[in-house]
Parts: C-alpha cells; structure tokens; sequence
C-alpha cells in the first residue's frame, strides 16, 4: 500500500533549511501515489504541477523511481506504475502465484534445454520478466527478472503481439540491432508464422548474439496471460536446436495452462 502524503506547513527556518531524508522519502511517495492513482500515466509538467515542487527535485525523485522499478515512462515519456508493481499483481493473481505454479515447469524446461528460462507476463507496450532458472552455461547467463524488454523485437513479446494480449503497433519501431523487425507491416506477417507454428523466434533482435524462443500460456479463458522462453547465445543455439526447443516449450507451456484451467487435447512430444 502506498503511504498518503500529508503536507505538512514547515517553519520559515526548517523550510529554507536542506531538504532532509524523510522530506525525500514523503515527496517521492507523493509523486508515486499520484502515478499510481492515476487512470492514464502522468506527464512531468502535470506532477510538477500538482506537488508544487521545484522541477529538479520532481525529476531527482523520478529518476529514484525509475531506477527502483517503481514507475516507468511510456513512449510520450509520461510515467506509469513500473514493473516492481507488475511482478507482485501477477504473482497475487490468477487464482493463487502464478510463480510457484510453474516453477516446476520451469525447472524441467531448464533441465531439458540447459539455457535460461524465463516466465513473462504484459506490461503496457513492454515485457516483464518475473520468474527465471539460470543457464548451466556461464556465457548467455543474464537476470532479466524484472527487466522490461520492447515487445517487437523479443520472442515473448511477439507472442503477446501475435495472440493480441498487447495492442499491435503501427508507427516506426525502435531498431536494437540491425536484424530488428521495424516496420509494422513486417512484424504482422512474421506474427503469422508465430501462430502457425505455435511459438515465436527472435535471432538477435533484441541483443547480438542473442537468441530467444517462446510459447503462449494461456488461462481458463483461452487468453494468452504469460508466455515461456527459452534464451541463449547464438553459438549454441543453432536454427535446428531452436526448432526443438519451441516444441519443448509449446509442450510445457501447454502443461502450464492445463494448470491454470484451459482445456487441453494434446501434447506435443519433444525429446532434445
């Protein structure tokens, strides 16, 4: 729960006087609450306003925010809830933890594939990462849990794309490297061999020398509500290799939503 802010009359002398580390603390709650408590995200100008605080001290506090992954800006550059607040709805929802239900498939993915494996879930226009098992490799071990990614250029986020959990896109996308996908036209048609093969690859899209694969989760509903990945140097993970890992993914990630209540009529051998 986010503590309210009460704004207290200072003194002359205290007012004038350094700020001190409660006042830091009161101020950024105040802005976080106002981020929080807002139906649309926020706009630098609209907070500065609101608080009545200089705009180097709103901005310093931002920064603290966004650095806590506690707020996060949007493509306008206005502010929403961050990603610390997308871990904890999601892990409290679908009817029990969401982390603690697929960590045994997690855990097997991981066995099977030796790479890291990692559980997602939506967040506006990005990706959340909030549950991992490491690589067995010492090169390709990275902690992306809590890390937001851009859903055009990540195999997770081109499951969300392709299963319209996140809205498509249609102006210019960014371009990470340059084998990122940055024009709409072209996500939509390689979103279509995504649902044909029933998991998404992105080869250095994202990082050089990255490679991902990843497979929807779906709830009781029929709604894709999260996605597995499979990630790991291109050095190993050969175009091949990645084949058999998507349907190692699509066969756990078909278990994982048998769990969550979706009615399932197959599965999908795989043996790596």
């Amino acid at each position: 729960m986010v503590r309210q802010f009460y704004d207290v009359e200072l003194p002359a002398t205290a007012a004038s006087a350094p700020q001190t580390g409660t006042q830091a603390v009161d101020r950024a709650m105040e802005l976080l609450e106002l981020v929080v408590e807002s139906t649309d995200p926020r706009t630098f100008t609209s907070l500065v306003g609101q608080t009545g605080l200089a705009k180097s001290t709103v901005s310093r506090l931002l920064q603290a925010l966004e650095r806590h992954r506690l707020v996060q800006r949007d493509r306008g550059g206005a502010f929403r809830p961050g990603a610390a607040f997308a871990v904890y709805a999601i892990r409290h929802g679908l009817g029990g933890d969401l982390v603690e239900l697929a960590t045994p498939v997690l855990e097997r993915i991981g066995a099977q594939t030796g790479e890291t494996v990692n559980l997602a879930v939506p967040r506006g226009d990005v990706v959340v990462q909030i549950a991992q098992v490491d690589s067995v490799h010492l090169l390709g071990t990275t902690n992306w849990v809590g890390v937001t990614v851009p859903a055009h250029c990540s195999a997770l986020g081109k499951i969300f794309y392709a299963y319209r959990t996140l809205p498509m896109p249609t102006g210019p996308l960014e371009q990470r490297t340059p084998h990122t996908i940055t024009r709409p036209a072209e996500l939509a048609r390689n979103l279509e061999t995504v649902i044909r093969r029933g998991y998404a690859v992105a080869r250095e899209e994202l990082e050089p020398g990255l490679v991902a694969i990843a497979s929807p989760v779906r709830a009781r509903n029929g709604a894709v509500v999260a996605a597995l990945s499979v990630s790991g140097p291109t050095a190993r993970i050969t175009e091949h290799l990645a084949e058999e890992f998507g349907a190692c993914l699509v066969a756990e990630a078909d278990t994982l939503s048998s769990i969550l209540g979706h009615p399932t009529n197959h599965r999908i051998a795989y043996g790596l």
